[in-house]
């Protein structure tokens, strides 16, 4: 069911996550993320991910009306307004006129990941990745390439700030995301309270402590590590149980996420590149690791 309302002005309390579209920090803290561009509003339309509200320029609700009132949930805030108002809303010229807040879904554990992922286990890892744009392609490409689930290691920022959702396209509403950051210490800080008896401190998780259970299950962790002799992409063995670990776009994987992993791999490269983008390279090594899957095998022609 949606409740449609018309506006011309700013001042709505319901509008105000829209007014701080770059203040991520509070979106975090109300456990909603920002969608624009219709592309990935209606992938978000389309996903099981619960939607709060939308604000759409007047002329661009017939396109999505079928679909809001298709929604399962009791009342969706749909605003519409004329363009000058969107403009001044938002601080900038949004050129599609489409912006939305859907709620981050609810915190996943390793066992879950692990339960509701297929066989061989295929998942990826991020250490250190802080650039929202380089984030939300490397989402894009897990998809792509059949990842059943994302590792975001607790220096990351989230795949679920603005600009992540958007250059993912809508394919981080696909993607299974396991978070070991600041969010879920809260989470478990919350659930701790909840709790009667005697409290007991649970550990911070971290991507390395992650990655050794992995190990621990018989799911081999990969390193791409540019800077290794031992190992390019081709010489891997991804037919089995795995995880494909990111390092940061300045520093690489850190040294205890690296010593964590099984073995490190790299990508043969030419004239003196010593390393790709992380979200190129991320391609490349999912991009492998599926034709190994799909009939190539390791080494395969």
């Amino acid at each position: 069911m949606i409740h449609l309302q018309k506006i011309s002005s700013l001042e709505r309390p319901e509008l105000a996550p829209y007014r701080s579209l770059k203040r991520s920090a509070e979106h975090a803290k109300l456990g909603i993320f920002i969608v624009e561009g219709d592309k990935v509003l209606h992938r978000l339309l389309d996903s099981e991910f619960t939607v709060v509200s939308v604000l759409l320029l007047e002329a661009r609700l017939a396109e999505f009306e079928p679909k809001l009132r298709a929604r399962p949930e009791k009342d969706i805030a749909v605003f519409v307004c004329e363009r000058p108002v969107m403009d001044e809303l938002v601080g900038f010229e949004i050129y599609q006129g489409v912006l939305a807040i859907g709620k981050i879904p609810e915190l996943r554990s390793l066992e879950k990941i692990l339960a509701g992922s297929p066989r061989p286990y295929f998942f990826a890892a991020m250490d250190g990745l802080s650039n929202a744009e380089n984030i939300g392609v490397l989402v894009r490409n897990c998809v792509a390439f059949g990842v059943s689930a994302l590792i975001a290691g607790e220096t990351c920022s989230s795949p679920f700030l603005r600009r992540s959702v958007r250059n993912s396209m809508g394919a981080i509403f696909k993607l299974p995301v396991l978070e070991l950051n600041q969010r879920r210490a809260e989470f478990h800080e919350a659930q701790i309270k909840k709790q009667s008896g005697p409290l007991e401190t649970r550990p911070a998780e971290t991507l390395a402590q992650t990655l050794r259970e992995l190990s621990a299950r018989g799911i081999r962790c990969f390193a791409a590590h540019p800077h290794t002799d031992k190992k390019v992409l081709s010489q891997a063995d991804f037919t089995g149980d795995c995880c494909i670990v990111f390092g940061s776009e300045g520093q690489g994987i850190s040294p205890a996420v690296l010593a964590a992993c099984d073995e490190a791999v790299a990508i043969p490269m030419a004239n003196e590149v010593d390393s790709l983008n992380v979200s190129a390279a991320a391609a490349v090594f999912l991009y492998e690791v599926n034709r190994q899957r799909t009939g190539g095998g390791p080494n395969a022609a």
